[in-house]
Protein backbone atom coordinates (compact mmCIF):
# COMPACT_ATOMS: atom_id res chain seq x y z
CA UNK A 1 0.00 0.00 0.00
CA UNK A 2 1.33 2.92 -0.69
CA UNK A 3 -0.31 6.35 0.86
CA UNK A 4 0.94 10.31 -0.19
CA UNK A 5 0.92 12.86 1.93
CA UNK A 6 1.25 16.69 0.51
CA UNK A 7 1.61 19.35 3.05
CA UNK A 8 3.18 22.36 4.42
CA UNK A 9 5.53 22.55 7.82
CA UNK A 10 8.19 24.48 9.24
CA UNK A 11 11.85 23.55 9.19
CA UNK A 12 13.74 23.81 12.33
CA UNK A 13 17.34 22.65 13.06
CA UNK A 14 18.25 20.21 16.26
CA UNK A 15 21.26 22.03 17.60
CA UNK A 16 24.54 19.90 17.91
CA UNK A 17 28.06 19.28 16.14
CA UNK A 18 26.46 18.95 13.06
CA UNK A 19 23.08 20.26 13.51
CA UNK A 20 20.39 18.36 11.46
CA UNK A 21 17.48 20.29 10.04
CA UNK A 22 14.45 18.90 9.95
CA UNK A 23 10.46 18.72 9.53
CA UNK A 24 8.01 17.62 12.15
CA UNK A 25 4.48 16.28 10.45
CA UNK A 26 2.04 17.65 11.51
CA UNK A 27 -0.44 15.67 14.50
CA UNK A 28 -3.31 14.48 12.20
CA UNK A 29 -1.30 13.22 9.16
CA UNK A 30 1.72 11.25 11.77
CA UNK A 31 -1.47 10.08 13.77
CA UNK A 32 -3.05 8.56 10.35
CA UNK A 33 0.22 7.43 9.17
CA UNK A 34 0.68 5.64 12.59
CA UNK A 35 -2.80 3.84 12.68
CA UNK A 36 -1.93 2.74 9.09
CA UNK A 37 1.71 1.74 8.90
CA UNK A 38 2.75 2.11 12.65
CA UNK A 39 3.20 -1.68 12.74
CA UNK A 40 5.60 -1.80 9.97
CA UNK A 41 8.23 0.36 11.34
CA UNK A 42 11.60 -0.55 11.36
CA UNK A 43 14.73 0.48 13.84
CA UNK A 44 14.22 3.62 16.01
CA UNK A 45 10.27 3.43 14.49
CA UNK A 46 11.49 4.65 11.37
CA UNK A 47 9.58 4.20 7.80
CA UNK A 48 10.63 4.58 4.56
CA UNK A 49 9.66 7.29 2.50
CA UNK A 50 10.01 8.56 -0.87
CA UNK A 51 9.92 12.96 -0.36
CA UNK A 52 9.10 16.02 -3.01
CA UNK A 53 10.26 19.31 -1.97
CA UNK A 54 10.22 21.51 -5.35
CA UNK A 55 11.80 19.45 -8.38
CA UNK A 56 13.95 17.39 -5.81
CA UNK A 57 13.26 14.15 -4.65
CA UNK A 58 15.14 11.42 -2.87
CA UNK A 59 13.98 8.45 -0.83
CA UNK A 60 14.95 8.41 2.91
CA UNK A 61 13.27 7.33 6.44
CA UNK A 62 10.62 9.31 8.99
CA UNK A 63 11.08 8.91 12.68
CA UNK A 64 8.58 8.89 15.47
CA UNK A 65 9.13 11.34 18.12
CA UNK A 66 7.50 9.62 21.02
CA UNK A 67 7.24 12.99 22.94
CA UNK A 68 5.43 14.71 20.08
CA UNK A 69 3.79 11.93 18.55
CA UNK A 70 4.62 12.99 15.10
CA UNK A 71 6.67 11.71 12.60
CA UNK A 72 10.29 13.51 11.79
CA UNK A 73 11.63 14.06 8.28
CA UNK A 74 15.42 14.93 8.43
CA UNK A 75 16.43 17.17 5.34
CA UNK A 76 19.77 16.29 3.65
CA UNK A 77 22.05 18.87 2.98
CA UNK A 78 21.84 18.47 -1.26
CA UNK A 79 17.72 18.77 -0.91
CA UNK A 80 18.06 21.98 1.26
CA UNK A 81 21.03 23.88 -1.65
CA UNK A 82 19.28 22.68 -4.28
CA UNK A 83 15.52 23.99 -3.00
CA UNK A 84 17.03 26.76 -1.37
CA UNK A 85 15.66 25.47 2.15
CA UNK A 86 16.99 27.22 5.15
CA UNK A 87 15.84 26.42 8.99
CA UNK A 88 12.71 28.66 9.66
CA UNK A 89 10.97 28.38 6.07
CA UNK A 90 7.96 27.05 5.69
CA UNK A 91 7.88 24.66 2.99
CA UNK A 92 5.22 22.56 1.11
CA UNK A 93 6.31 19.13 0.16
CA UNK A 94 4.81 15.43 -0.41
CA UNK A 95 5.46 12.31 1.13
CA UNK A 96 5.25 8.95 0.01
CA UNK A 97 5.02 5.87 2.64
CA UNK A 98 6.67 2.72 0.85
CA UNK A 99 6.77 -0.06 3.51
Amino acid sequence: MQTVYKTRAKVWVYPGIAPWHLITLPKKQSDKIKQLFGDMHRGWGSLPVAVTIGKTSWKTSIFLDRKAGAYILPLKVEVRKKEQVSAGDNITFSLEIRP
